[in-house]
């Protein structure tokens, strides 16, 4: 009775799982797995930076080498998720996230958002001023060919400046907006913050009006690296 109890919570899981993702609309093609659209979407996760520290969240690249500078060293330090660095632990981490095929080296001196100290030889990260809209992504589209996956990721904006403006306010009501935005900034709809999961379906409803982004991710060793970016 247990077994088939532990049996029905698994299926259960999975069932949960692909509504969700039928849900998202995503065009899979060549019987790509629930498993493998999750792996999919944490990695893209993490190298999906904030526009205001790198201009782009996600940059356009024909080849990772050639990736904007300042994203690449902030993508590496967002996953370490440290204050203090060592010249090895940044080095380690990028070829973690980028593969064995990534061959830019961190600059000596350090980059904007990371300091170099010569009596420590140690990088130091300095504070980022993030606002108050949370750059975001949904998968669309996913192909496999081969080794490596094609995925379609729309991006969009979640505008929480409204809900900061009074925190102590907010905190006893829930009559807050989210302002769902493109890239250009220009306002889709609002939804309430009790709505915040309608985020995904508002912005499936409005594709048109929103930047869409082809990555190509590589499959090596059962692990995921991103190899170019192109706006669609």
């Amino acid at each position: 009775m247990k077994k088939m109890v532990v049996i029905i919570t698994i299926l259960l899981i999975i069932f949960i799982g692909m509504i969700i993702y039928k849900n998202e609309a995503i065009n899979i093609q060549n019987n790509i797995s629930v498993q493998e659209i999750e792996k999919i979407e944490t990695y893209i996760t993490k190298i999906y930076m904030w526009k205001e520290v790198t201009n782009e969240a996600l940059p356009c690249f024909d080849n990772i080498n050639n990736a904007d500078e300042l994203w690449l060293w902030e993508v590496v330090k967002k996953n370490l998720e440290d204050y203090e660095l060592t010249y090895e632990q940044i080095t380690e981490k990028a070829k973690e996230l980028f593969g064995n095929n990534f061959s830019k080296e961190f600059p000596k001196e350090g980059t904007k958002y990371l300091n170099y100290d010569e009596q420590t030889n140690k990088y130091y990260a300095t504070g980022l001023g993030l606002d108050q809209e949370e750059d975001m992504f949904l998968l669309n589209k996913i192909e496999k060919i081969n080794d490596t996956y094609e995925v379609e990721i729309i991006e969009y904006l979640e505008d929480y400046s409204n809900e900061m403006q009074d925190i102590d306010e907010f905190q006893e009501s829930s009559n807050y907006d989210i302002i769902i935005k493109n890239l250009k900034n220009e306002e889709i709809q609002k939804i309430n913050i009790s709505e915040e999961q309608k985020a995904k379906e508002i912005v499936k409803n409005n594709i048109d009006k929103f930047t869409k982004k082809k990555v190509i991710l590589q499959i090596e060793n059962e692990k995921l690296y991103v190899k170019s970016v192109v706006k669609i």
